[in-house]
C-alpha cells in the first residue's frame, strides 16, 4: 500500500496577500514591504519589523484594522476547498496566530500551524516561534507517519519545507527565487498547481 497524500502549503503569497506589505501600504511605511522573499533569515526580518513598529508607534490595533480589510487571493478559497475534498491539507506558515485567525475563517477554517506574537498594552513587543524551522520539521514528521507529502510555497523560508517533501514546487514565487532554484517546478495559477499536485498522487485505491 502506498502512502496517503498530504499537501502542505505556505499561506502568505500563496492563499492570502502579504500581511506586512498591506500594512506598509496602509501606513505609508515603505520599509515594511520587505518580506521573506527578500530576506531569507526570518529572525533578522522579524527583529527589523519590530524595530520599525516600535519606532513608528504602530499598534496591534492598527494591524487588526489591516486584517479586517483583507481577504484571500482570488480563487484561493475554491482551490483550497477542492484540495481538502480530496487530500489531507495542512497550512504551514511563518505568520502569527493573531494575524491568521480572521483570515482562516474566510478560507473555511483549515488547519494552520504558525507562531505567536507577544502583545503588551496593544504593542507588539516580541514574537515566539513554535519551533525553529517548523515547516521542514513538520514535513519530516508527516513523512515519518507514512504520508506522501507534496509541498508548495513562494519564498526563501519555504525552501526547506519544499525540499523535505516527497515533491515540492514554487508558487507565485519572485523571479530571483525561481532563478536560484532551477530544479524546482514553478507555477503561477491554481489550476497549474492543482494539476501538478494531482500528478504526484498515489494510484487510486492504493
Amino acid at each position: 500500500m502506498r502512502p496517503q497524500k498530504m499537501v502542505t502549503l505556505d499561506v502568505e503569497g500563496v492563499l492570502i496577500p502579504e500581511v506586512w506589505v498591506n500594512l506598509a501600504e496602509r501606513t505609508g511605511i515603505d520599509e515594511l514591504t520587505r518580506t521573506t522573499r527578500d530576506e531569507p533569515n526570518y529572525d533578522t526580518l522579524m527583529n527589523y519589523r519590530l524595530e520599525i513598529l516600535e519606532r513608528e508607534g504602530v499598534t496591534m490595533g492598527d494591524l487588526r484594522d489591516v486584517l479586517a480589510e483583507m481577504g484571500p487571493l482570488d480563487g484561493a478559497h475554491e482551490f483550497l476547498q477542492s484540495l481538502r475534498d480530496q487530500y489531507q491539507v495542512i497550512l504551514l506558515s511563518d505568520t502569527f496566530q493573531q494575524f491568521a485567525s480572521p483570515l482562516m475563517k474566510q478560507l473555511g477554517c483549515p488547519t494552520i500551524l504558525c507562531h505567536q506574537l507577544r502583545v503588551k498594552d496593544d504593542r507588539i513587543v516580541d514574537y515566539v516561534l513554535r519551533i525553529d524551522d517548523h515547516k521542514r520539521r513538520s514535513v519530516e514528521a508527516f513523512r515519518s507517519l507514512n504520508y506522501q507529502v507534496v509541498a508548495a510555497g513562494d519564498s526563501y523560508n519555504d525552501l526547506s519545507m519544499i525540499r523535505a517533501a516527497n515533491a515540492g514546487a514554487l508558487f507565485h514565487a519572485p523571479q530571483n527565487v525561481i532563478d536560484e532554484n532551477p530544479d524546482l517546478p514553478a507555477f503561477d495559477s491554481y489550476d497549474e498547481l492543482r494539476a501538478w499536485i494531482d500528478s504526484s498522487d498515489p494510484s487510486p485505491g492504493t
